[in-house]
């Protein structure tokens, strides 16, 4: 048997040759996001071949890894932080000069971009937190002067509903339960419209108005079980129910850029399952899925909506990237994501379901090592943060890196993870450490007695509500694992709770409702929280930590930690100054990668590349 060669971690992890292809609005320009000398930057190439591409943004420390064209043709927006702070700073880029220059305030604020489109060119509406840093009031940014001016004070909305003229059309709030409430008005003056209960508050929601203002769009899952897709007519009062699904929430729309009417409904099942709500697309949404066997993605469409860029996302190859021309059916190939996975020993991601052992259906993915008998194998579970997203099927760089190195990767899709339908988020409700945990332990012994798996060689691996689940692993269940790298991962709950970013704070109620309330139950949250089981952990761990983490702090990682020193527990703890929740920079990622990569190999018996190796 004939193992594939190793896969170099720089192709895996290193920063992508391409990524987020946009078309200008005016289809003239074609923007992406690549290295300049190492660093991501902003590109731009003439459609038309005109000229050879350049970069117009030239940093030279964290990059610039979000961008967008303006709709009027001249500029171009992009954002940045500091260290991983998440404080984005936006900036205003001239595409005829290059030059770029800071819009909204740096230190300690956070700007979001609210709405920017094609009937007001020149505008842009900016939530920034300066004046209060749980709420984000509502500023508009003149592109023809780059000045910023105060719309509306936030009157407590954790978000903004806002139309396709720029008008303050209401908000959301949270209430005390963990409920939402949707208003709607005009003019400051907002009354109650949607009175969401908290159980439906994670599945329901405004995704926005129709161009003429009269119609809303709603995901809802209130007298359901599964997110569907309604219009409200604001005029008459009446609620349609244009798509539904019984199980799967609905989890993206495609919207036509002139009318804002929905064209098509996504649902993330074991695969991409896409429903198409306007037949003049059929055509081309089959010419779209022949361009190769992988899920597929339309970015924003430039104004005649002639031209789409599409992606394409296999589970065993890199992301290929398209424009597709739908007034000639043709396709333009781009580029791949990462040119060098071309040729690779790319393993396919596969679908599986278990049982739990409360009886509810848990669904997840395996990659297996290539090449090898699937019998015995080591095995990484790796968890999934939030813990409210969910995995999907597609391209994978961890899951591949774990199959190249000989183990299983096991995802698993636990309680609470979102898109399964109501009843499957809600059955996470404080479940961390308990059911949740469960669900991960049901899924070794599933795999274990499918025979895949040696029962002694499963590690634990994740990042942020996952570095939990490794260390809860750890602490909850200590004969499960046999090692775990915790990423960015709370080990104490009151403390987690007590330090969440202040614009989190309008949002509170539903961390209290799905985690637990600190100020009525602290035993409770002791409980659950493995730094006060400690003296159970017995197994190695990594514990790796940004120390710019404004969502997990770094007392999260130094008090277990410190815990782990003290009780003389087998442990290694990698700090990184320079970033903050996850690793962005290429040579963190690659100086972590390196030493999980021999940690597990040390504890699990999987294989290494060795310094200096690049095959």
């Amino acid at each position: 048997m004939t193992l594939p060669p190793l896969i170099p971690r720089s192709v895996l992890f290193g920063n992508p040759d391409h990524a987020s292809p946009s078309v200008s609005p005016d289809g003239r320009l074609l923007g992406y996001v690549a290295p300049l000398n190492g660093v991501l930057n902003v590109w731009v190439e003439p459609l038309d071949g005109s000229r050879s591409a350049r970069a117009i943004t030239h940093d030279t420390d964290r990059g610039v890894r979000s961008y967008a064209f303006c709709h009027d043709d001249e500029h171009l927006l992009y954002v940045q932080d500091k260290d991983g702070d998440e404080s984005w700073r936006l900036y205003l880029l001239d595409l005829a000069t290059d030059e770029a220059r800071l819009v909204t305030p740096g230190e300690g604020v956070q700007a979001r971009i609210v709405a920017h489109n094609r009937w007001h060119p020149h505008e842009v509406l900016v939530a920034l937190n300066d004046r209060d840093p749980q709420l984000h009031d509502l500023h508009l940014l003149d592109l023809r002067g780059g000045e910023l001016s105060l719309v509306t004070e936030n009157p407590g909305f954790v978000d903004w509903l806002v139309d396709s003229d720029l008008q303050v059309r209401g908000g959301t709030t949270m209430n005390p339960d963990g409920g939402l409430v949707v208003h709607l008005g005009r003019d400051g003056t907002y009354e109650p419209y949607l009175e969401v209960p908290p159980d439906d508050a994670e599945s329901t929601g405004v995704w926005g108005f129709t161009r003429d203002g009269q119609t809303l769009l709603v995901l809802s899952s209130i007298g359901v079980n599964a997110t569907r897709l309604e219009r409200h007519d604001l005029a008459t009062g009446e609620h349609q129910v244009v798509v539904a699904d019984d199980e799967y929430d609905v989890s993206g729309l495609w919207l036509d850029p002139a009318t804002l009417e929905p064209q098509a409904v996504e649902f993330a099942k074991e695969r991409q399952e896409i429903v198409l709500l306007d037949e003049s697309l059929r055509t081309d949404l089959e010419r779209v899925h022949a361009l190769g066997d992988g899920d597929i993605s339309v970015g924003r469409r430039e104004r005649a909506d002639r031209l789409w860029v599409v992606s394409i996302s296999p589970s065993d190859g890199p992301i290929r990237f398209w424009i597709y021309d739908r007034s000639s059916g043709a396709s333009r190939f781009l580029f791949p994501h990462r040119a060098a996975l071309e040729g690779q020993p790319l393993a396919p991601m596969e679908p599986f379901s278990f049982t739990a052992r409360d009886g509810l259906t848990i669904h997840g993915y395996l990659t297996f090592p290539p090449g090898v008998e699937r019998r015995d194998l080591p095995a990484v579970v790796d968890v999934h943060g939030g813990p409210w997203p969910r995995d999907t099927w597609g391209f994978d760089a961890e899951s591949q890196w774990f199959a190249n190195r000989g183990y299983v990767c096991v995802q698993v899709n636990y309680r609470g993870s979102t898109g399964y339908g109501k009843a499957f988020l809600n059955a996470g409700d404080r479940q961390w450490g308990a059911a949740m945990q469960d669900d991960l332990t049901d899924a070794v012994e599933h795999v274990v007695g499918q025979g895949w798996v040696e029962r002694d060689r499963v590690g634990v691996y994740g990042g942020s509500y996952g570095g939990y689940a490794v260390l809860a692993g750890a602490a909850f269940t200590p004969d499960l694992y046999r090692c775990g790298v915790d990423i960015v991962g709370p080990s104490n709950l009151l403390t987690l709770l007590a330090s969440v970013p202040e614009y989190w704070r309008p949002v509170i109620a539903m961390m209290y409702r799905r985690v637990g309330n600190p100020q009525t139950e602290p035993e409770f949250l002791k409980a659950r929280s493995p730094l006060f089981s400690v003296d159970k952990i017995r197994i190695p761990l990594l514990v790796v930590q940004g120390a710019n983490d404004p969502r997990v702090k770094q007392a999260e990682a130094e008090q277990i930690v410190g815990a782990l020193g003290e009780k003389g527990l087998p442990h290694e703890y990698l700090l990184f100054p320079d970033e903050g929740h996850g690793l962005a920079k290429p040579q963190n990622r690659e100086t972590f990668y390196a030493k999980a990569e021999v940690f597990l190999a040390e504890h699990l018996g999987g294989r290494v590349q060795e310094a200096g190796e690049t095959t």
